[in-house]
């Protein structure tokens, strides 16, 4: 039986970006999203001027980037 292997939202690799964290399959820095919720903006203002990423990733993106917050703290 092969072990299922959980795809990750966020990619950091230093040939996308230098390293900066991703959208997996993308080049669109994950900065960008937290910049515009942090602006009072909605994931929809986002996804309207990034229509390459889907509502699933980015909702994906959020949770993960939740998920290290609360392991750090």
């Amino acid at each position: 039986m092969e072990a299922k292997h959980e795809e990750r939202a966020i990619t950091r690799d230093r040939e996308i970006k230098g390293g900066t964290p991703v959208f997996s399959g993308t080049r669109v820095p994950v900065e960008i999203m937290l910049d515009y919720l942090e602006d009072g903006q909605s994931i929809d203002d986002f996804l309207s001027h990034y229509p390459g990423i889907s509502r699933e990733l980015a909702v994906a993106v959020r949770e993960e980037v939740k998920g290290m917050l609360v392991a750090s703290a």
